[in-house]
């Protein structure tokens, strides 16, 4: 059973976002060979950077729908994808469920992935998938600022994140700088704002002694809990 045709049923359903082949990808102006499936593949290996607690039913429910097992290996999502790279050729994977887009354009600017069928990118905006076709979003959270609502209000907050530099909140502020969402946040920003400034903002927040928490929720907790007046993280 090839590798391609494996993707292209799985694709067909639109249950993933992002095709591996463990051939050459094919370039983005060639009609991939995943849109067009010829045979039903034994099963589908799928890496996902999601939790099986969040992702799982989606599984089931496309064996149940296709009568295809899915092999399904869970991590983090860097690993996953770290580990995809170090395989090559080689990796079982047809296809990368990643928690942050990261990961596959890391993936993509490798040429390991491979071009994902029209009427599956179009089911979403053109900024929620990737520029050359090779991955598409299924999901989104925003990045929001918590806060102590006993000592802070809305209107005490800065209008952006830059401000939170300013010396009023040293001390007072924390973040997950090791977390796969601050990352993606961080990319974002060296996206829009561009790299020196991302690259001061970040080291004026450390001059301001931000503090630092290994999860969101344990960010939040610590709001709540008065350790720290605000805090950045995921909104779900």
């Amino acid at each position: 059973m090839n590798q391609v045709t494996r993707i292209g049923v799985l694709i067909i359903a639109a249950l993933m976002i992002a095709a591996c082949g463990n051939q050459t990808a094919s370039t983005p102006t060639q009609t991939p060979a995943a849109s067009t499936p010829t045979q039903t593949p034994a099963k589908l290996v799928v890496y996902s950077g999601r939790s099986e607690s969040l992702v799982g039913p989606f599984f089931t429910q496309f064996t149940e729908a296709t009568g295809i097992p899915v092999e399904v290996r869970y991590g983090d999502t860097a690993e996953l994808a770290a580990t995809i790279l170090e395989e090559g050729a080689n990796s079982p994977a047809d296809l990368f469920f990643a928690q942050d887009a990261g990961a596959l354009g890391a993936l993509a600017a490798a040429d390991v992935l491979i071009p994902l069928p029209t009427d599956v990118l179009n089911q979403v905006e053109a900024r929620f998938r990737s520029s050359d076709g090779r991955w598409v979003g299924i999901s989104g959270r925003a990045r929001v600022v918590v806060y102590n609502t006993n000592k802070l209000t809305e209107a005490d907050l800065p209008r952006s994140i830059t401000g939170f530099v300013d010396p009023q909140w040293r001390g007072r502020v924390g973040w997950a700088p090791t977390n796969g969402s601050f990352q993606a946040f961080i990319t974002a920003m060296r996206v829009q704002l561009g790299e020196e400034a991302t690259r001061k903002w970040l080291e004026g927040m450390i001059a301001n002694e931000v503090k630092t928490y290994e999860r969101n929720a344990a960010i939040v907790q610590a709001v709540a809990a008065g350790e720290i007046d605000v805090g950045f993280v995921n909104h779900y």
